[in-house]
């Protein structure tokens, strides 16, 4: 199971159903960076194995290890909100209770066969007497027409934008919110609205430091989507509290109006997060010293909304890569560091765990990329000729799970880029899915300067060495 088995469903709403489901035998969590998802699992986890006798396997994975703080990773809920846990303390969290961890999905399959077959005395055999087409499932299941099939593809990747800290301060003072740009203080403190994946509603997220991210400072106070305005709630007072402000009317009257400001501008803005760092005087005086705000594309690209803070984006200050790739529907994510791999991989959560799964190899990744489920040739190519625009890149890896995209023809993708682009570095492709045998032999038989693999664990090795990795 992923993090979206059902809208408004979580991992625990699963991890329920799975634990009183006689034909299952063992489960397997896919995770990722965002949210706190998996910590609830990984309580629940803990619970599970202290009252059972004889509990089914769980087996774990979280994508996301060498995410760049605070960027969205490839889709709208692959990024982390100030305060919240990074993949690494999911990871030992759900180690922790005993889940069964693994770096990469190819190792799930044999690890919980070895688990299931020690456990063969809950379950007798896997065979079952019920035919598969009598089988009950989720009533939400239903085939895709050929035309709906066409529209899922033809969805582009969502971005998000981010404004320059005096643009989002002018936000601020057109509602009259008192700003004067400093650097922090040890004395800031952080007010930050964004959404409340658990609680599904917005949030404030306050923390007396001027950096959440830092120790367990950051607290996080849900609302109502529908308030008009939060000066006059009740959790104003426990922001207060958790601030450890002074006790005068004047800061709190201040820090009501500045929270409630910042959820105006995130409504009608339809923001995602907007964080803003506060400083707040003895004598009960606020003054905003810093802000980030984050906005979500998909209103303006689906119907021209706000087209005045997405006026404000100047790609000329933006990294090359990351807009030329977005013309194509992908999204690229350029990496610090000297990184040496180019990565080209479909989907957001494989395409973080590769990154994540090369450089416990050894290897030091250049980029994250994302094709989408949509990957044709053409977008193949374009990926090919940005991620090579990068002189750090040695060698490229393409990692392809073929469900809607069809292996064949990411081979053909591959084809093309060598002829048109004149490739120089060597590419390494492992191909699984959808016409895997047919794009193999389309790469084996080219001629060109391409190593494919059926296994992540052998191509992963190829393409470290050739970049001149471990």
């Amino acid at each position: 199971m992923g993090g979206d088995m059902l809208a408004g469903t979580n991992f625990v709403d699963a991890l329920k159903i799975f634990e009183n489901d006689p034909d299952t035998g063992g489960i397997i969590l896919v995770g990722e960076v965002g949210g706190t998802a998996e910590l609830d699992a990984a309580e629940w986890i803990a619970d599970y194995n202290r009252r059972c006798a004889n509990p089914k396997p769980i087996m774990a994975l979280v994508a996301g290890m060498q995410a760049p703080r605070g960027r969205v990773m490839g889709h709208a809920g692959a990024w982390a909100a100030p305060g919240e846990p990074d993949a690494r303390k999911k990871y030992k969290a759900l180690e922790s209770a005993g889940a069964v961890m693994v770096h990469h999905p190819e190792n799930f399959g044999e690890k919980m066969k070895g688990l299931l077959s020690k456990n063969t005395s809950r379950f007798g055999t896997t065979s079952t007497s019920t035919p598969l087409s009598h089988r009950r499932g989720f009533h939400t299941r239903r085939q895709l027409s050929p035309t709906s099939y066409h529209r899922r593809l033809s969805l582009t990747q969502v971005r998000t934008l981010y404004v320059t800290q005096f643009q989002a301060l002018d936000m601020l003072k057109e509602k009259s919110i008192p700003v004067n740009e400093m650097t922090a203080s040890p004395d800031d403190i952080s007010i930050s609205v964004t959404i409340d994946r658990t609680a599904l509603s917005p949030c404030v997220i306050a923390s007396p430091s001027p950096n959440p991210d830092e120790g367990s400072y950051a607290r996080k106070f849900p609302f109502d989507y529908a308030s008009a305005s939060v000066k006059e709630a009740p959790f104003i007072n426990a922001i207060v509290s958790h601030l450890h402000l002074s006790g005068t009317s004047q800061a709190h009257a201040a820090l009501a109006s500045l929270i409630d400001s910042v959820w105006q501008i995130f409504k009608e803005k339809e923001a995602f997060l907007l964080e803003t760092r506060v400083n707040v005087s003895p004598e009960g005086k606020l003054e905003v010293r810093g802000a980030r705000f984050g906005f979500d594309d998909a209103a303006f690209r689906s119907s021209g909304r706000h087209g005045d803070v997405h006026r404000l984006r100047d790609k000329a200050e933006e990294v090359w890569e990351e807009v030329e790739a977005e013309k194509d529907g992908i999204v690229y994510v350029k990496l610090a560091g000297g990184g040496s791999i180019g990565t080209l991989v479909n989907g957001a959560g494989l395409a973080m765990n590769t990154v994540d799964a090369l450089t416990l190899h050894g290897g030091h990744c250049a980029n994250f990329l994302d094709t989408g489920g949509k990957a044709t040739s053409e977008t193949v190519k374009s990926s090919f000729r940005i991620i090579s625009s990068d002189a750090r890149v040695k060698a490229i890896f393409v990692n392809i799970f073929g469900g809607l995209t069809r292996c064949d023809m990411i081979a053909e993708g591959i084809i093309m880029a060598f002829r048109d682009l004149g490739m120089e570095v060597p590419v390494v492709v492992r191909l699984r899915g959808t016409n895997e045998e047919i794009g193999q032999k389309m790469i084996a038989d080219s001629g060109l300067r391409l190593h494919a693999f059926d296994s992540f664990e052998n191509a992963a090795k190829k393409v470290v060495s050739l970049a001149g990795g471990a």
